[in-house]
């Protein structure tokens, strides 16, 4: 059935379908954007349960109104969730227990620095399937998203975009810098990603937004990128809001700094925890929901062209709260990548928030 079929064929005022995601008819390939399920947290460092999230996120999104005021065809867009792969879980799970036991040995000892290279294939094996996972989908045509995992996941997918694209942007929602050279001695470590992708000659600049979790080594790489890297710290955003400052004049100072190409990193923990009470490293502070999609939506109409995306770090805990929030999270960088690449509509003069 073709896209068109499936779209006059589904019920959107109907219960979603069962097994898809937001519920929606479409397949991988009838689907114009791809959502690339990635379930792997081998080096997470403190709670367990971000490799749970595509399954998860596939669960709860079925719950989702579609209907955006603003963007009245988002539906119709036609988005699909790859298989998740559950070779990666098992490598997932098997380099985990390395990771473990490489925790419990002293520093320098012969055997820790074999398990350390054990780890850091096993993690560069990954990178290179997301890599030609997401190129595969770029040749096809269709837009892609990527859903952790821990934030080490998407690395590949950088790659696969760099070979597409000569220069862009990275828009980092995150309460972590991630600007580690190797935390805990694992090159592709969830708090290295940003160090990593920086190596990437087609990254031009990195924009954080929210950051309230950070080392010393860190605040170094900030100062040595000579303003390739510029970092709105959360606690300098809320103290512009105290003072009167507009969210809306803040995410305008933000898109300022990004190319005409923009690729989005959205961390949940970025997010207040009370949204994201289970992700991995939950932080006090914090954007809500609505500045998130905001600074997004800034973005999309801006006439700048979001190239990708990746939603990391969702853990759904017992209640599916964060899996829940993840999913509108989800929802919303789908069609606002859409919006910024011509394939649905913006009426700005639509009234709602969205």
């Amino acid at each position: 059935m073709s896209l068109e079929e499936q779209i006059n064929h589904f019920d959107i005022n109907g219960p979603g379908l069962e097994g898809t995601l937001f519920g929606l008819p479409f397949s991988e390939q009838t689907a114009r954007m791809v959502i690339l399920p990635i379930p792997w947290e081998a080096t997470t460092s403190y709670r367990m349960g971000t490799a749970k999230g595509p399954q998860a996120i596939l669960r709860t999104s079925r719950q989702i109104d579609f209907f955006m005021s603003k963007v009245p065809d988002a539906w119709k867009l036609g988005i699909a969730m790859a298989p998740i792969p559950e070779q990666i879980k098992n490598e997932s799970d098997r380099v985990r227990t390395l990771v473990e036991q490489y925790r419990t040995l002293p520093a320098g000892e012969e055997h820790s620095a074999i398990l350390s290279s054990k780890i850091n294939e096993a993690h560069e094996n990954l990178n290179v399937y997301v890599r030609q996972t997401a190129q595969q989908y770029l040749k096809e045509g269709k837009m892609v998203g990527l859903l952790g995992g821990d934030h080490s996941t998407p690395l590949g997918f950088i790659r696969a975009l760099g070979e597409k694209h000569e220069r862009f942007g990275i828009l980092q929602i995150d309460a972590h810098a991630d600007l580690r050279k190797a935390y805990e001695g694992f090159t592709y470590s969830h708090g290295s990603i940003m160090h990593n992708i920086l190596k990437n000659p087609s990254v031009s600049q990195l924009v954080q937004v929210g950051v309230r979790d950070f080392c010393e080594e860190e605040v170094q790489m900030m100062k040595r990128g000579m303003g390739r890297v510029k970092t709105f710290f959360d606690e300098d955003i809320h103290k512009q809001l105290m003072l009167g400052q507009r969210w809306e004049n803040i995410c305008k100072n933000v898109l300022e700094l990004l190319p005409q190409k923009v690729y989005i990193s959205f961390d949940i923990d970025g997010l207040d925890p009370t949204l994201c009470p289970h992700t991995g490293t939950p932080v006090p502070g914090g954007l809500d929901f609505y500045q998130s999609i905001t600074l997004i939506k800034t973005i999309a109409t801006s006439g700048r062209t979001i190239i990708g995306f990746d939603l990391c770090e969702v853990a759904p805990g017992d209640d599916d709260w964060d899996a829940n929030v993840g999913s509108r999270i989800l929802w919303q960088l789908c069609n606002w990548m859409a919006v910024s690449n011509g394939s649905l509509k913006f009426n700005a003069n639509a009234e709602g928030s969205a």
